[in-house]
Order: structure tokens, then sequence, then C-alpha cells
């Protein structure tokens, strides 16, 4: 089992074990929302995730044109996890959350139109993806 938290610990989730879906997001909400050049999320079964602690929702516009639901903790602020309309079976769970440098590197990387030009993803290990900058629906 691998836990993942918040800084202060009132958040917690509980893993099976290393994901084999690990994606490096350069979107600008991503951005924004890590306040990094970039997140890095591993995606769950939602059936496989034990969720502890009473984390607060917040629900902003996706780039995919869904929703994102983030939840972070009321106390300390951190986000631990999210769910997005595009992929309602499954949870990001943000890898700073689970604070293990021995975690699996990001298999994918995503929004790359949005990257900072000095960061830097092993091209050799990750599927690059490229998404469209169409604008976003705002709703």
């Amino acid at each position: 089992m691998i836990d993942a938290r918040c800084s202060c610990g009132a958040v917690a989730l509980s893993l099976p074990g290393p994901s084999s879906l690990v994606v490096a997001c350069h979107c600008i909400d991503c951005q924004r929302r890590t306040g990094a050049p970039f997140g890095v999320g591993a995606f769950y079964p939602v059936e496989v995730v034990t969720i502890s602690g009473a984390p607060k929702e917040y629900v902003r516009a996706a780039a995919s044109g869904g929703k994102i639901r983030s939840y972070f903790c009321p106390d300390c602020g951190s986000t631990v996890y999210w769910k997005a309309d595009n992929l309602p079976a499954m949870i990001g769970v943000a890898l700073g959350a689970i604070a293990d440098p021995e975690y699996p590197a990001p298999s994918r990387s995503v929004f790359e139109q949005s990257k900072h030009t000095w960061v830097e993803i092993d091209g050799a290990a990750v599927e690059h993806f490229q998404q469209s900058s169409e604008p976003r629906n705002s709703n």
C-alpha cells in the first residue's frame, strides 16, 4: 500500500501500489494549481482508492471542455487529488502528495504547447501528446 496525504495529514488516500498511468501536465491550470511549471498526477481507478478526511472541493472548467474537481485540505491547502469529467472512473493523485522519490516517472506528457521552454522530460520514456489550443468553454 502507498499513502498520499496533504502537508498536515488531515486528508489522506490509501493506494494499492504504483500506478502505470503517471502524467506530466503542462496546462496553464496545472501550472497555477501547483505553483510550478507543470503538475504530475498518478491515475487510479476510483474503486481502489480509500479516502480519509474531509477535503474541500473546487470545481473549474478544464482545457478539455469538461470540468475538473480538485480536492484539497481545508486546513493546510494542499491539493491531494482530482477527478475529471473526461475520466469519470479515475482519480488523479498529486505525485507530491505521495512524496516517494522512488515512485515511477511520468509515462505521458500533455498540453506541451504550454510547456516552459526550459523543462526537459526524458523523451525516450515519455509518450508526448499535443492538445488542441482551441478556447475552452468557460461554463
